[in-house]
């Protein structure tokens, strides 16, 4: 990651709201994720984060979402973002459009977390 952001001049790291549970399961896979209490039998609808491969599917997820523009305006990593720009002055357009592609797909960051426009 630190080699990735060499040379930028302004990042934004951003943090994905409990990113994995974002992720919504497909209804045939649903009942895979059955589990009993005494209560009934339930699944999840979106992914919890004790499914042995949440984290590779998570990352799966942003780097379809990201495609374009991974290693080049973004990295990512476990359940954030890192927007980084080489001008400064581009930097507010590169998180227009994280930011549009995040809407896009529904996904909520988490403001607390957030750190904009850091100096490298």
């Amino acid at each position: 990651m630190v080699d990735a952001t060499t040379r930028h001049k302004a990042l934004s790291f951003i943090d994905g709201s409990s990113g994995y549970n974002q992720i919504r399961i497909s209804s045939k896979d649903e009942e895979c994720t059955a589990f009993r209490t005494p209560k009934g039998v339930y699944c999840y609808k979106v992914m919890p984060f004790r499914l042995k491969n949440a984290g590779a599917i998570y990352q799966r997820a942003m780097h379809n979402i990201f495609d374009d523009m991974l290693h080049k305006k973004v990295e990512c990593c476990v359940d954030g973002l890192v927007v980084k720009t080489k001008k400064r002055e581009e930097h507010l357009a590169d998180l227009q459009i994280v930011f549009d592609r995040l809407k896009k797909y529904n996904l909520k960051m988490n403001p607390l977390k957030c750190a904009f426009g850091v100096t490298s």
